[in-house]
């Protein structure tokens, strides 16, 4: 061996390597979110920005939209990365919250089999990183994990009524075996996980297009269009404001006691989708008309979430009313749509 060989060799003996994960390096926790320039994601990341986090955002810009983040581009403490969550991805991270997949069905039935990858290659993509960087990681499941509920409301120990082989199974099933992942990483691997099961959220940021029945509402009276009811408009939600629902996203991931959950996240205020309309309609001064339409198929009859496990073990629950959020949801669009 050289003299250049064995001094490397005594290098390699004596001086310490740093650790793979360097916690202690940076002040501020780092955060990842995939989908951060989604609708969810963008308030999340403006969110964990305020509270003094680094955030580095994700996204591969399917659904999401780069003027949802603009204004955080700004700030030292955001970083935007263009990536799709199918293919892994290797950073330092101390938290991942894994919001990544198209969530409205114009959007997830475009791609069904993207869809599923998304969710299930995604998740062991997401789960993969927490093992190697222990990191704790957060799932952004859903309310269609229920799927058509035989059970109303609907409590986290409800199993489902799930059509695996439906136009919407992409995205039920998909969201149900990313859920499994999660625990059994857990179970097998120790990985620090949460998983929150979110119900339909609304606010600021949603999609024009994204076919739920909030933004399809508003902006079809906003434009003077007929406001299409699907069935007989007596199926019912439960619509959480997005300020809610980051709230409960935020208090999941820092409980420090273990909770895993599943745990429901929502606004339990129940409301037939023709009360929505009206309520729509009031709020713009619009004149347009009530169309009826065909319910799609596995369409859900009823969505109400029973949160009283998020109140017990989070100390959450929702305070903007529909009759809060809906004027403010309104204006953005107004806004958006320049009328």
């Amino acid at each position: 061996m050289g003299p250049g060989l064995r001094q490397l060799e005594h290098l390699r003996r004596t001086v310490p390597l740093p650790s793979h994960r360097m916690k202690n390096y940076s002040l501020k926790t780092r955060v990842m979110v995939t989908g951060g320039a989604g609708f969810l994601g963008s308030h999340l990341c403006e969110r964990l920005l305020q509270t003094g986090c680094e955030v580095l955002c994700v996204d591969n810009f399917f659904t999401g939209a780069r003027q949802n983040i603009e204004h955080l581009l700004p700030n030292p403490s955001f970083e935007l990365l263009r990536h799709d969550i199918t293919f892994p991805l290797y950073v330092e991270v101390d938290r991942i919250y894994n919001l990544a997949c198209p969530a409205s069905p114009v959007h997830y039935q475009f791609d069904p089999v993207q869809t599923v990858k998304t969710s299930v290659v995604g998740a062991v993509n997401m789960l993969g990183l927490a093992k190697r960087t222990k990191a704790r990681i957060l799932q952004a499941s859903t309310s269609e994990v229920y799927g058509d509920p035989t059970l109303h409301p609907q409590p986290e120990s409800y199993w489902g009524h799930v059509n695996p082989i439906g136009p919407r199974s992409c995205y039920d099933e998909g969201k149900r075996c990313a859920e499994t992942l999660f625990f059994d990483y857990h179970r097998q691997n120790g990985v620090e996980i949460r998983v929150v099961r979110i119900f339909n959220t609304y606010g600021p940021r949603m999609h024009p297009r994204d076919g739920r029945v909030i933004s399809n509402f508003i902006v079809q009276a906003l434009q003077g269009a007929d406001i299409t009811i699907y069935g007989d408009g007596r199926q019912t939600r439960s619509f959480c404001y997005v300020d809610d629902l980051v709230e409960g996203l935020v208090r999941m991931m820092d409980n420090e006691v273990g909770f895993t959950g599943p745990v429901n996240i929502g606004n339990p205020g129940e409301f037939t989708m023709l009360e929505l309309a009206n309520a729509v309609i009031r709020l713009t001064g619009s004149r347009s008309r009530l169309v009826y339409a065909p319910l799609p198929q596995d369409d859900p009859r009823q969505r109400q979430p029973d949160i009283t496990l998020a109140a017990q073990t989070l100390q959450w629950q929702p305070t903007v009313s529909l009759e809060k959020g809906l004027p403010k949801t309104v204006e953005y669009f107004r806004s958006l749509l320049k009328l």
